[in-house]
């Protein structure tokens, strides 16, 4: 591509007669138009922008802009305005001070602009013609053409330019209508008309970069814009006018088609081989090259077990199937959401991992909404959308590599400055059930203060709780365990006594006489009195235990930490006191039975 390289963007949308429509794209065109041009990874143009300005004012600039080139120089001259015919048919672009009967004076002449490229001595020239031709005016579109305009005939005739050539590309023929996207109606947002925004897409993300070799032609980028105005509106039909000598390159591009380096004669026999043994061995050999760093090797390799899975054995097919599943665009996420972004903000970006071996992260971002911006960092796609227009964004990236295809979904909501005040904040992220929370510090608690109760669905017992209940706790313990001595050791001494006189005929008599003694002596009473205290040591126990959870006291203080480390030991050994005391209860009541029943 040549070194010296300029660009001339004329856009008017904005004119004083009433009887020229406002056009809503030219501005958008301008500016989309010179961002990917001027881009050195992409045009590398000097671009000059001409907006809204009057004919006089045109016409020095075209002609400055032709003047004084050198025959290596490449020149783009883009026009987005309306086009207007007098009655000659001769064809004028519209100023803001055109006034439609008086082109002559007022607009901008076609000849004029053939005959500036006619006298240039640049190598190439190539002319873009974005323009709404003709004098009526419908709704939906720029201006409908009342006749034939003879577009292309304009810059016929002899040749154009010292150079090897130049080329005229106009957005639709004499008859047809230059498409702004939607409906011109008050009010709307602009946007780029079908035709600058193909032109823009194409060179911007290298889709017009046909045979992948890294430049975009310009034969390549007129096929790529006519293909896409026609899938996006079958009634608009791009046209051109072309004498040029070889190919013209207008951009570079980043998509590099791969070419599969051959495999070494060793492998190479060994994938051909009759024994089967040995093509299992090389499916391992290929696997190892598919995640080299070359991506000519790497494919290389994985079309031979594409071969292999298509033609080989059930076993070996299917091992090798399994393999160049394994390298597959992997993009991370696969959806993408921005949520609800305050129009003309500073765009959201999010970033999209490419996974898996160098083949597999090779791929070309395709976005099917003009408003998806992808920019390619390395591993990785730089994500953002185009907050100047509000509305609801729903739209799609395809992800296309020498690994297959993949898809990343992209959504968001431009809200309107107006709604700005009723956009929710957004949520804050929930916890996870495994998150903990942060423990605020000691220091920021004031001494004075005990440290919050943490929640636990239940209320702190109240003040009397703690330090009280552990000692009526012990004190409880201490009075079951004296009432049930007393209770105890009365019956065993009887036992004794009694176990001295088994075989004496007298045995029964004192007996009886023994157990009426130990009734009056109150070892009943003993034992219920025992029986009560342990319940209330047990009670007042597990009250203190509880209190110490709640306080969170048991870890912080020496004292209470003694005391929960006891208080198992109590509360156990008031269980057993409890028990015993009932065993006694059981005993006396036995023997009152037994005496009353046989003595």
């Amino acid at each position: 591509m040549s070194d010296s390289r300029y660009a001339l963007i004329v856009a008017n949308d904005e004119y004083r007669d009433e009887g020229l429509r406002r056009l809503l794209s030219p501005a958008k065109d301008a500016v989309a138009l010179a961002g990917v041009l001027s881009d050195p990874r992409i045009g590398g143009f000097e671009v000059q922008v001409a907006r809204n300005e009057p004919s006089h004012s045109i016409l020095m600039r075209v002609d400055d802009f032709f003047a004084d080139r050198r025959p290596g120089d490449a020149l783009i001259l883009h026009f987005s305005c309306h086009g207007l015919k007098n009655a000659s048919s001769e064809l004028f672009f519209a100023a803001t001070n055109t006034v439609p009967h008086r082109l002559a004076s007022t607009a901008v002449p076609a000849d004029f602009v053939r005959r500036c490229m006619a006298a240039c001595r640049a190598r190439c020239v190539v002319l873009f013609l974005d323009c709404c031709y003709g004098g009526a005016f419908s709704q939906g579109m720029g201006v409908r053409a009342a006749g034939d305009a003879n577009v292309l005939d304009a810059f016929a005739g002899e040749k154009l330019g010292g150079g090897r050539g130049w080329a005229v590309i106009t957005a639709s023929n004499s008859m047809e209508y230059a498409f702004e996207g939607t409906a011109l109606t008050e009010g709307a947002e602009p946007r780029p008309s079908v035709f600058t925004h193909a032109l823009v897409t194409g060179l911007r993300t290298g889709e017009a970069d046909l045979d992948e070799d890294g430049r975009v032609s310009l034969d390549e980028l007129y096929e790529y814009v006519f293909d896409r105005v026609r899938r996006e509106n079958p009634h608009q039909t791009p046209s051109r006018s072309v004498d040029l000598q070889g190919d013209l390159y207008l951009a570079r591009s980043s998509r590099r088609r791969i070419t599969p380096a051959p495999l070494p004669g060793d492998l190479r026999a060994a994938v051909a081989s009759p024994d089967p043994y040995t093509r299992r061995g090389a499916v391992a050999e290929l696997r190892f090259r598919m995640g080299s760093p070359d991506l000519r090797i790497a494919l290389g390799a994985r079309e031979a077990l594409l071969e292999l899975a298509r033609t080989d054995i059930t076993s070996i097919a299917h091992e090798a199937g399994l393999l160049v599943g394994e390298v597959a665009l992997s993009p991370s996420p696969t959806v993408l959401e921005f949520g609800r972004v305050p129009q003309n903000s500073p765009p959201p970006h999010r970033l999209v991992r490419l996974l898996g071996p160098p083949l597999a992260r090779n791929c070309v971002p395709h976005p099917e909404d003009d408003r998806i911006r992808v920019r390619e960092r390395q591993d990785a796609l730089e994500v953002s959308v185009d907050t100047s227009r509000p509305g609801a964004l729903s739209g799609a990236i395809t992800l296309r590599g020498p690994a297959g295809e993949s898809v990343v979904l992209v959504t968001a909501d431009v809200v309107p400055l107006s709604d700005r005040a009723d956009t929710p904040a957004p949520p804050s992220p929930k916890p996870r059930r495994d998150d903990t929370p942060p423990e605020r510090p000691v220091a920021h608690r004031s001494a004075s203060r005990p440290a919050a109760v943490p929640a636990t669905g239940r209320e702190a017992p109240s003040a009397w709780v703690y330090p009280r209940a552990p000692a009526a706790a012990l004190a409880a313990t201490a009075v079951s365990a004296v009432f049930t001595v007393r209770a105890v050791l009365e019956p065993v001494t009887s036992g004794g006594h009694l176990a001295d006189r088994v075989g004496d005929g007298e045995f029964w008599d004192e007996a009886r006489s023994e157990l009426d003694r130990l009734t009056e002596s109150g070892m009943v009473a003993d034992a219920w009195i025992g029986l009560l205290a342990g319940a209330a040591a047990v009670v007042l126990a597990s009250v203190t235990r509880r209190g110490l959870r709640a306080a969170g006291g048991a870890g912080r203080n020496p004292g209470a930490r003694a005391v929960g480390r006891a208080l198992p030991w109590v509360s156990g050994g008031v269980y057993c006191l409890i028990l015993l005391c009932s065993l006694v209860l059981l005993l006396g009541f036995l023997l009152s039975f037994l005496a009353e029943r046989f003595l």
